[in-house]
């Protein structure tokens, strides 16, 4: 049977190969992306588009419902009420 030592020092061992490997992984592919680049004249931007071309969500606005006639702010119905409308009825506020 092993002794706690000795598996803590294969352990060790283990990681330190581990750790070996990870590197020699690690710059074999970024060797082989550098080729890829290189042969296919690639950009930064061609790998890694800008976030403003990737999503290309369309947001649809809703058309505000109620208008504080004091204040003019208006609001779509959508969402926590405003304190100018809260406990208020909302018909006198409807745009028409």
């Amino acid at each position: 049977m092993t002794s706690y030592k000795e598996l803590i020092q294969q352990r060790e061992a283990l990681e330190k190969k581990i750790a070996e490997a990870r590197n020699q992984e690690i710059a074999q592919a970024i060797r082989q992306v550098q080729t890829l680049i290189s042969d296919f004249g690639l950009s930064q931007d061609d790998i890694y588009p800008s976030a403003k071309a990737r999503s290309k969500k369309t947001v649809n606005k809703v058309a505000p419902k109620y208008r504080d006639p004091n204040t003019g702010k208006t609001w779509t119905g959508r969402g926590k009420a405003p304190v100018w409308i809260q406990d208020k009825d909302r018909a006198g506020f409807l745009i028409a």
